[in-house]
C-alpha cells in the first residue's frame, strides 16, 4: 500500500457522486428524484404520488372523524383498507412488469454492458418504468406480508396522530397541527420503504440482504411507538405514561433524521442486541460467541427466571437460583465431549493436532471429564448447603445493620477480598493504574524464556493466592451475604425476583464483576448508616446489584469512548501526516460544541453502543447498537494464504499461554468485548474475548499478514515501540521512566507469554553459494549424502516401512509428512530403527495423487510465495493422451530449460522441436536396441554376506543407459571410506546386536559395494553433476528440482523414488555447505553420519512451496530450511525456521475505539461502497492503529489472514 498523504480525498469523484445519489434516497424512504441522468417528468411525479398516497388516505380517514361522519376506529380501517388496496395494486403491477421484461429478456434484446442505473424509459406505465419504481419483492410470501403490514401500519398511523387525540395531548392547536404534519411524514418514509422501493440503510448489519427483512425496519419502529400510545390510551391514567406518550409523539417527528444517521439499527441488529443486554443485565449472563448459543441462552435463563417467580418458597428460590446460576456459568460446551478423550475434545475447540500442547493430558478442564465433573459437583453441594443453612437461620432477620446484622460480618470480608483480588491482579501486569506507571515489580529486561520465568515466580505466587480467593472463596462469600438478605422475603415482586435471579447467576458467571458491584452496593449501606433511603432500600438488594452493575459498565464504556474521542481529535492536529487542510476547522468545532460532543459520547455509551467518527475524522455519530462481536457471521471467517500455517501452528501453544495469563489475571479484567494485540518478529496476534464464565473464557485468535504494506509497517514499528517502552527498559526509576510516555495509545502493554513459535531467519548468501571452494566441495558432500540415503532407504525397506515394488512413492519425503504415515508410525515399535542416534524414517504419502509432482519444485519467481503453474511438454502429451496418467498438473519436468515466451504461460521445452525438410534437430538420437556397451546385468546378485541382500537396490535402478567406460573414469568420485563407515553403522541397526565378524563381511563384500557405486555415478551423471558445480543459478535450478536435460534423466525420472533420494541428497548436501561455511567443516565421518541423522529427523529442507514446508510447519518440525532467489536484488537467500519457546508481547487495545472503527468502516463499505485501496480511513494512525484495527475485522471487510474458531479455555 503506498501512503498518499493526510488530504487524500475520503471518497473519489465516482463515489461521491454515488453517495449523493443514494443519501437523499434513503432520507425519503426510497424515491430516488436525483438520477444523474436526465429522466421524463413522469418519473418523477409518479414517484412523488406513490409517496404522499398514504398522506392521502389518512388525510381521507382524519376528515371523515373531524367532520364527525365516522368515528375514529371506523376511520382508520377505512384508511387501512384504502392502503392496503394501493399496496396490492402496486405489488401487481410490479409483477406484471417483472414477468414483460422477463419475456423481453428472453427474446435477447437488453443490452447487458448498460449501467444498472440508466433506464430507456418509453411511457409512464412501460415495463421499465414499472419496474424502476417499484422493483418488487424476491418472494411470494413477503408480497403478501408486506402488503397486510401497510394497510395495518396506515391505519394504527392514522389513529396514532389524529388531530383530536393530539389536541388532547398538548392543549394547543398549532402544535398539533405541525405534529400531524410532520408525523404523516415519517409515515410515508415508512410506507414507501415498505411497498414500493426499499432504500438502501445507513445502519447495514448484514451485507446482504438475503430475506427482504430491510423493509420492516422502519415499520417496527413506528408500530413501537404506536404501542405506548394505546397502551396509554386504553389503561387507567398513569402520569408517566401520559409524559412519556407526549415525548414520544415528538420524537416520532425526529425518526427520519435518526434513520439517515444511522443510529437505529436494523431488526436483527436489534434482536442480538437485546437478547444480549438483557442476559448480561437482566439475568447475570455473558455475551455469546455465536447466535445460535446466545438464543439458547437467552430462551434458558428467561425460563429460569420464570421458574424463580412462580416458586413460593424463599429457601427454594435460594437453592434453585444457586444451581441454575452455577450450571449456566460453566462451559455447556463440552458436554457433547464428554464420553470422548482430551485430545478429540481439544481438537474441537479448533486447535489442529501438530499444536497439542504438552499439559493437555493432565491439565484441568480442557475437558469434561470425571474430575471436573467431582469438582464441580461438589462446589455446588457446598454451595447450596452453605445458602440453605444460612437463609433458614439468618434469613428472617429484622434488622439490615452492617455492623449488628448478620450480613455485617460477611460485609467486611467481602470488602477486603475485593481489595486483595484488585491488587494482586494489579501488579500481575507491566503497568498499574488502568496502564499510567511502570509496576516496579514486574521483572525488567527479558532476554530469554527461562529468565524471564525465574524472575517472575513471585508473580507467580501472587497470581496463585488471587486465584484461589476468587475462585473458590470470594463466590462463596457473596453467596452468604445474598442468602442472609431481608428481601429475599418479597420474592413475588417482579423485580426483585429477577434481580435474585441475575444477582445468584453473576457470582459464578463473573466473580469480579459482582464482587465489585456487591462492594459498592455495601458501602452506599455503611455510608448511609442507620438512615433508611426509601427509594434505594425498596429496590431491593437484587435491583440494587442490577442497577450498580449496569452503571458500571456504562461509565467504563463512557470513559473508553471519552479516550478515544481525545485520540481522533488531538491526533487530527498534533500528527502532521495526518493533519488535513480541515483539521483545524474541525478541531475550534469540536472544542466551541463540546456540550453536543459529550452529549453524543454520553448518548452511545448509554446505549452500548459504537462511536463512529466519520472517515475516522473528528466527527463523531452514534452508531447502531450491536452485538460485542461487532460482526453477524460466524467466527473464524478468514481470508487464507500460505502464511497462515505459521498462525495454525501456534495456536496450541498460545491457547496453552492464554490460558496461564487469563488465571494469572496478568492480561486484566477480562470482559467479553475486550481486544488484546500480540506481537512477536513479523506476525501480529488479535485476540478477542468473546464469552467467560465460572473457569473458562472464550476467545477468537486471528492472524494479521505477514506481508508488511507500508502502512502496516508504520503502525507495527509503533506497536514496537511501545512495547519496548514497557519490557526493555534498563531503568524504571524517577517520573519520565516510571510514567508511561504512550498512555494515550489505542495500545497498553499488559504482560508477555511464552509460545512455542517459529523464529524466522532470512540470510544473502553471497560469499557461500558463489565460492569456487564450496562448490567444489559440494559434489563430495552430494555423493556421501546420497549414499547415506540410499542406505538408510534399504534399512527403512527391511523393517517395513517401503514396501515391494516400485509403485511405493517417496513423494512424501519431498513434499509432505502426512497424517496417514503418522497414524502408522505410531504402531511400530519404538526400536523399528536406531543407528545410535535414532534414525527417524521418512514419513511416505501413500496415495498416487502426490506421485512426483514436479510443480512442486517451483521457486523462481518469487522469494518464498508460490508461483502459477506453467504448461510443459508433459502437460500437453498428458491432456492430449487420454492413457497418460502419470504427470499431475505442476511445473516443468526435468531438463525443461524454461522462461517468458509468446505462449503465454507455457514454457518453450512445451513445444515440440521443429524438424524440417526431414531433419532431425533436437535432441540426440537414442538407439533404442541393443547397445553392447550399455552394462546389462542379471538381476540376482552374488552377494558375498547374507545380510548383503538388506542393501540390495532394486532392479530398475541398476539400468541406467551409460557407457562402463564413463562410470570407470568417475570412479574415484566415490567415496570408498564413507561407503564402508556408513555401511557399518547400518548394519549394525540391521543385525539389532553387535557383531563384529559380520559388519566386516558387509564392508568387504565387492559386489555389494560396486552396485553401489554404479547407481550412485550414475545419478550423479544424470543430475549433470559429473564436473564440479560451475554456477549458483545451476544450483538453485537443481534444488528447485529443475534439473537440465541430461543423457541418464530420462531413467532417473522413471523411477520416482531414486528421483526423490537424488533430489533429497541434493539438498542435504547443499545444507551441509551452508552450515560448514558459518560454523566450520566436519571434522570426522562420526560428525557427518550424525549430522545426517538430524536432517532427516529434526529438518525439512526443501522449498516453501512445497506442501511438505506446510505440513512440516503443523507437525512442528525443529527446523526448516529452504533456498530462495531475490530476482530484484540478483541474490541467493537462505530461510531458516527454528521452533523455540519466544516470549510474546501482549497488549490490550481500547475495545470502544476497535468498535468505532469497525463501525466506520461498516458504514463506509456498505452504505457508502467505498472501496479504494487507497481510501483516507485506511491510511496508517500510530495512535489510533488504524490499518492494523481494519485488517482484524471479518470478512468480506477485513482481511485476517487467520481466524480460529471459538477456543474455549480453562481459567480454574
Amino acid at each position: 500500500m503506498v501512503r498518499m498523504g493526510p488530504d487524500v480525498p475520503l471518497l473519489n469523484e465516482y463515489k461521491q457522486e454515488f453517495f449523493w445519489k443514494r443519501f437523499p434516497q434513503t432520507v425519503l424512504g426510497g424515491p430516488r428524484f436525483k438520477l444523474g441522468y436526465c429522466a421524463p417528468p413522469y418519473v418523477y411525479v409518479n414517484q412523488a404520488v406513490l409517496f404522499l398516497t398514504p398522506w392521502l388516505f389518512g388525510g381521507v380517514g382524519t376528515l371523515l372523524c373531524q367532520l364527525q361522519l365516522l368515528q375514529e376506529l371506523h376511520a382508520a380501517i377505512l384508511s387501512g383498507m384504502l392502503m392496503f388496496a394501493a399496496a396490492a395494486g402496486v405489488q401487481a403491477l410490479a409483477l406484471y412488469a417483472a414477468r414483460r421484461s422477463g419475456a423481453v429478456e428472453r427474446l435477447g434484446t437488453p443490452n447487458i454492458l448498460v449501467d444498472e442505473e440508466e433506464v430507456e424509459f418509453t411511457n409512464c406505465v412501460s415495463p421499465e418504468t414499472l419496474r424502476f419504481i417499484a422493483p418488487g419483492k424476491r418472494f411470494g410470501l413477503n408480497v403478501v406480508l408486506h402488503t397486510i403490514l401497510a394497510g395495518v401500519l396506515c391505519g394504527f398511523g392514522t389513529w396514532y396522530v389524529f388531530l383530536g387525540r393530539l389536541t388532547a395531548l398538548y392543549d394547543s392547536i398549532g402544535v398539533s397541527l405541525v405534529v400531524f404534519v410532520l408525523s404523516w411524514v415519517t409515515l410515508c418514509i415508512a410506507e414507501y420503504s415498505l411497498i414500493v422501493n426499499t432504500a438502501t440503510e445507513t445502519a447495514t448489519f448484514q451485507a446482504q440482504d438475503t430475506y427482504e427483512i430491510t423493509p420492516l425496519t422502519r415499520p417496527l419502529y413506528i408500530s413501537i411507538f404506536i404501542a405506548v400510545d394505546m397502551v396509554n390510551r386504553f389503561s387507567s391514567p398513569v402520569p408517566e405514561l401520559q409524559l412519556a406518550s407526549q415525548i414520544l409523539h415528538v420524537l416520532f417527528l425526529f425518526l427520519p433524521l435518526l434513520w439517515a444517521l444511522g443510529v437505529l439499527p436494523p431488526l436483527d441488529a436489534l434482536l442480538l442486541w437485546g437478547m444480549e443486554q438483557v442476559l448480561v443485565f437482566g439475568l447475570g449472563g455473558s455475551p455469546m460467541s455465536s447466535n445460535i448459543r446466545l438464543l439458547l441462552m437467552f430462551a434458558v435463563s428467561t425460563s429460569v427466571a420464570v421458574c424463580n417467580y412462580l416458586i413460593p418458597s424463599a429457601l427454594g428460590v435460594v437453592l434453585f437460583s444457586i444451581s441454575t446460576g452455577f450450571l449456566l456459568s460453566l462451559d455447556l460446551s463440552q458436554v457433547g465431549t464428554l464420553c470422548k478423550g482430551p485430545r478429540a475434545a481439544f481438537k474441537n475447540h479448533g486447535l489442529h493436532s501438530g499444536g497439542l500442547p504438552p499439559f493437555l493430558p493432565n491439565s484441568f478442564g480442557w475437558n469434561l471429564g470425571c474430575r471436573e465433573i467431582l469438582v464441580y459437583l461438589s462446589l455446588l453441594l457446598v454451595a447450596m448447603a452453605e445458602a440453605g443453612l444460612l437463609h433458614h437461620f439468618f434469613g428472617s432477620a429484622q434488622t439490615q445493620n452492617m455492623v449488628t446484622g448478620p450480613q455485617g460480618p460477611v460485609s467486611y470480608l467481602l470488602i477486603i477480598l475485593f481489595f486483595l483480588c484488585c491488587t494482586l491482579r494489579e501488579i500481575q501486569g507491566v503497568y498499574l493504574l488502568g496502564g499510567m506507571f511502570l509496576n516496579p515489580l514486574y521483572p525488567k529486561g527479558m532476554s530469554n524464556n527461562q529468565a524471564f520465568q525465574q524472575k517472575n515466580r513471585g508473580l507467580y505466587i501472587a497470581a496463585a493466592i488471587r486465584r484461589l480467593l476468587l475462585y473458590f472463596v470470594t463466590p462463596f462469600a457473596m453467596i452468604a451475604f445474598l442468602s442472609m438478605d431481608m428481601s429475599l422475603q418479597s420474592l413475588h415482586r417482579v423485580s426483585i425476583s429477577v434481580g435474585f435471579t441475575r444477582a445468584f447467576r453473576v457470582v459464578w458467571q463473573s466473580s469480579e464483576d459482582a464482587l465489585l458491584q456487591m462492594v459498592i452496593v455495601i458501602l452506599v449501606r455503611l455510608a448511609g448508616g442507620s438512615n433508611l433511603l426509601p427509594g434505594w432500600d425498596n429496590l431491593g438488594t437484587g435491583v440494587q446489584l442490577l442497577l450498580v452493575g449496569l452503571l458500571i459498565d456504562r461509565l467504563s464504556q463512557f470513559l473508553a469512548k471519552l479516550k478515544f474521542t481525545l485520540t481522533v481529535l488531538v491526533t487530527s492536529w498534533t500528527e502532521k501526516k495526518q493533519r488535513r487542510q480541515s483539521a483545524g476547522t474541525l478541531v475550534v468545532l469540536n472544542a466551541s460544541l463540546w456540550p453536543l460532543v459529550l452529549a453524543v459520547v454520553t448518548l452511545s455509551a448509554l446505549l452500548s453502543a459504537p462511536l463512529l467518527p466519520l472517515f475516522t475524522l473528528p466527527i463523531f455519530l452514534v452508531g447502531f447498537p450491536r452485538p460485542q462481536r461487532s460482526w453477524p457471521g460466524p467466527v473464524g471467517t478468514a481470508c487464507p494464504c500460505p502464511d497462515s500455517i505459521f498462525y495454525q501452528q501456534m495456536s496450541g501453544s498460545l491457547a496453552s499461554a492464554l490460558r496461564t495469563a487469563f488465571t494469572r489475571g496478568s492480561l486484566g479484567s477480562l470482559a467479553p468485548g475486550s481486544h488484546f494485540l500480540g506481537r512477536f518478529q513479523d506476525r501480529m496476534v488479535w485476540i478477542m474475548i468473546l464469552e467467560r464464565g465460572y473457569g473458562y473464557c472464550t476467545v477468537n485468535v486471528k492472524g494479521l499478514e505477514l506481508q508488511e504494506t507500508s502502512c502496516h509497517t508504520v503502525e507495527a514499528r509503533r506497536v514496537d515501540e511501545v512495547f519496548e517502552a514497557a519490557f526493555e527498559q534498563p531503568e524504571r526509576l524517577g517520573f519520565t521512566q516510571g510514567f508511561n510516555l504512550h498512555w494515550g495509545n489505542a495500545l497498553t502493554p499488559c504482560t508477555a507469554v511464552a509460545v512455542r513459535v517459529y523464529s524466522d531467519a532470512r540470510n544473502v548468501l553471497s560469499g557461500i553459494i558463489d565460492s569456487h571452494e564450496n562448490l567444489r566441495k559440494l559434489q563430495d558432500d552430494f555423493m556421501k549424502a546420497l549414499i547415506w540415503l540410499l542406505l538408510r532407504y534399504c534399512v527403512q525397506r527391511h523393517r517395513g516401512f517401503l514396501w515391494s515394488g516400485e509403485e511405493a512413492s517417496l513423494s512424501g519425503v519431498i513434499k509432505s509428512q502426512s497424517s496417514q504415515f503418522a497414524q502408522t508410525t505410531c504402531n511400530q515399535p519404538s526400536e523399528a530403527i536406531k543407528v545410535e542416534s535414532n534414525v527417524s524414517s521418512y514419513r511416505l504419502r501413500q496415495d498416487s495423487s502426490s506421485l512426483t509432482s514436479f510443480g512442486d519444485w517451483s521457486d523462481e519467481d518469487d522469494l518464498f510465495g508460490p508461483q502459477p503453474a506453467r504448461r510443459t511438454v508433459a502437460l500437453v502429451t498428458a491432456e492430449a493422451q487420454p492413457g497418460h496418467s502419470t504427470l499431475q498438473i505442476g511445473a516443468s519436468l526435468p531438463g525443461s530449460v524454461e522462461m517468458d515466451s509468446l505462449f503465454e504461460n507455457m514454457a518453450l521445452s512445451a513445444l515440440q522441436p521443429l524438424q524440417p525438410l526431414g531433419l532431425s534437430i533436437g535432441m540426440p538420437a537414442v538407439d533404442k536396441g541393443r547397445n553392447p556397451e550399455v552394462l546389462r546385468e542379471s538381476p540376482h546378485l552374488n552377494l558375498s554376506c547374507p545380510q548383503s541382500e538388506v542393501f540390495n537396490l532394486p532392479p530398475g535402478w541398476r539400468t541406467a543407459p551409460l557407457l562402463p567406460s564413463r562410470l570407470l573414469s568417475l570412479r574415484p568420485l566415490f567415496p570408498e571410506e564413507w561407503f564402508r563407515f556408513t555401511l557399518g553403522r547400518f548394519g549394525q541397526a540391521v543385525q539389532g546386536e553387535t557383531s563384529v565378524d559380520m559388519t566386516k563381511a558387509l564392508k568387504e563384500d565387492e559386489v555389494l559395494k560396486e552396485l553401489h557405486v554404479k547407481v550412485a555415478l550414475s545419478c550423479l551423471i544424470s543430475v549433470g553433476a559429473e564436473s564440479s558445480f560451475t554456477s549458483p543459478s545451476y544450483i538453485y535450478r537443481l534444488y528447485c528440482g529443475d534439473v537440465p536435460w541430461t543423457e541418464g534423466l530420462d531413467w532417473l525420472s522413471s523411477s520416482k523414488e531414486l528421483y526423490q533420494l537424488t533430489l533429497q541428497a541434493f539438498r542435504f548436501s547443499f545444507k551441509l555447505l551452508f552450515d560448514q561455511a558459518s560454523l566450520g567443516p566436519m571434522e570426522s565421518p562420526e560428525e557427518l553420519f550424525s549430522t545426517l541423522e538430524e536432517y532427516e529427523r529434526d529438518w525439512y529442507i526443501g522449498l516453501v512451496t512445497e506442501k511438505g514446508w506446510h505440513d512440516s510447519v503443523l507437525q512442528e518440525k525443529p527446523f526448516l530450511f529452504s533456498l530462495g532467489h531475490d530476482l530484484t536484488m540478483g541474490t541467493y537467500t537462505g530461510r531458516v525456521l527454528s521452533l523455540q519457546d519466544q516470549l510474546i508481547q501482549v497488549g490490550r487495545l481500547n475495545g470502544e475505539g476497535v468498535r468505532g472503527q469497525w463501525a466506520n468502516l461498516s458504514w463506509e463499505l456498505l452504505y457508502a461502497t467505498n472501496d479504494d485501496e487507497e481510501r483516507y480511513s485506511i491510511q496508517a494512525h500510530p495512535f489510533m492503529l488504524r490499518n492494523l484495527t481494519v485488517q482484524a475485522a471479518d470478512p468480506p471487510l477485513g482481511y485476517p489472514i487467520y481466524s480460529s474458531p471459538p477456543l474455549h479455555f480453562p481459567c480454574l
